[in-house]
């Protein structure tokens, strides 16, 4: 089965197409990908403006699937099945891709399905060259979630902990532009933070004792201030010191990312499981692998992740999600609606056979 995956939940643009026969090839069924990023777009701004996104996203999928299925050598007929993300994320920008994957999907006959943008990242490492076996801990960290997910199978997940108010990624973006790095912040703190001290500043570490909720606003504050009464933290002029902004990046990540290790060890040892999967873009931070992979070494727990490419957002995850649940027989009507918010544990898990049968919707049905 060849899938079509759509991702437009946000502000990149993927598109790629899965092949249930190559799944043992070296590439695990990745026929191939393409990716455009906003990120220049919405630089101007310091974040990303939805309206812009959506327009983008419309301008830029009918170049870019003519751009995989040349890549791929594929013709639109040799398509099977059509998967798009239908949510969490932003409406509009989340409306492009499932009105173009539904209409394209109506138009060839083949069944189409709206895929959970965070069920996409959770499966994203069973891409890889050595994927994880259920059951799992899975930690979802980006830009706009942070949250423990007990993964028991495709569909069986249950929310141990999540962000009660900012996410990780969206609280390195923060602290990025309070220290008047580029937009996306995440890649650019961990790049200063490389010549800094990761113990020169004590910042907090929120909810740490308190079960396997998240909240970073605090830290966020907490950064504010350091920042503003710090000497040297400035961008320019005589109240720039290189080393003290490093410093203070090196000190965020530090305690982000302790916060984030240390809530996965409870959260593995309050299941009794013993494999940790990590993905988001978040999880692209080198600082935060090297600590996880040797904390979880100590508890004879291991880590897993998505390969690089597939760790932020992209078309391959959302074709290899929609491969998972269009092979169990699930698929949507012609109705097209789209989630901004939407709980990864109210999906419906995959079960093998006929049990979760659902007739694919075709051409005239």
């Amino acid at each position: 089965m060849k899938v079509l995956g759509l991702e437009t939940s946000c502000d990149e643009t993927g598109l790629a197409i899965f092949d249930s026969e190559q799944i043992d090839s070296p590439n695990q069924g990745l026929v191939g990908q393409v990716l455009y990023s906003q990120i220049e777009l919405h630089a101007t701004y310091g974040g990303v403006v939805p309206e812009l996104a959506s327009r983008d996203h419309i301008r830029k999928l009918v170049p870019l699937l003519n751009e995989l299925l040349e890549q791929c050598q594929l013709n639109k007929s040799d398509i099977d099945a059509i998967a798009y993300t239908k949510g969490p994320g932003l409406i509009g920008a989340l409306m492009t891709g499932a009105l173009f994957g539904r209409s394209l999907a109506y138009g060839l006959g083949i069944p189409a399905i709206g895929i959970h943008h965070m069920e996409g990242h959770l499966l994203a490492p069973l891409m890889g060259a050595n994927p994880p076996a259920f059951p799992f801990v899975s930690l979802l960290v980006s830009g706009g979630h942070t949250m423990l997910v007990a993964a028991r199978g495709v569909g069986e997940y249950e929310i141990l902990g999540e962000s009660i108010d900012d996410a990780a990624g969206e609280c390195f973006d923060k602290a990025a532009k309070m220290l008047g790095l580029p937009y996306p912040g995440g890649p650019n703190i961990a790049k200063l933070a490389e010549s800094g001290t990761p113990n020169a500043y004590e910042l907090p570490r929120p909810m740490l004792h308190k079960g396997l909720d998240f909240s970073f606003s605090g830290m966020k504050t907490a950064v504010h201030n350091l920042i503003k009464d710090t000497p040297g933290s400035g961008v320019t002029g005589d109240n720039s010191d290189p080393q003290v902004r490093a410093d203070i990046a090196a000190s965020f990540q530090h305690a982000v990312v302790d916060t984030l290790v240390k809530k996965c060890i409870k959260a593995l040892k309050q299941t009794g499981m013993k494999r940790l999967v990590i993905a988001g873009g978040v999880s692209a931070n080198t600082y935060l692998r090297e600590r996880l992979t040797s904390e979880l070494a100590k508890i004879q727990a291991t880590v897993h992740y998505a390969p690089p490419a597939l760790c932020t957002d992209n078309g391959a995850m959302i074709a290899y999600a929609g491969y998972e649940r269009l092979a169990a027989g699930q698929a949507d009507d012609l109705s097209v609606s789209c989630v901004p918010r939407w709980h990864i544990d109210e999906l419906p898990p995959v079960k093998s056979g006929m049990e979760n049968h659902t007739a694919p919707i075709a051409l005239g049905e």
